[in-house]
């Protein structure tokens, strides 16, 4: 089951909830009880399948840096 974080506009606490996608957008009550919240946007991070790192693949053919070619100082 997906996990949204909200934030609570009364006292400004952070909280996720686990529930289904159809109910994403439905009001949450923040833990303290305060019923004024908003949804955060979360941002996702999705990596390779098996004998993945998760790191970023080298680019260019060389050496490193930001561009891969040495073209920064």
């Amino acid at each position: 089951m997906p996990r949204y974080e909200y934030r609570c506009r009364a006292c400004g606490d952070t909280f996720e909830l686990s529930r289904p996608m159809a109910e994403s957008s439905a009001p949450a009550t923040c833990p303290v009880g305060h019923e004024d919240t908003v949804k955060l946007l979360s941002a996702v991070a999705v990596t390779g399948g098996s004998g993945s790192s998760g790191a970023p693949a080298p680019q260019g053919g060389g050496g490193g840096g930001c561009c891969g070619g040495g073209c920064c100082s």
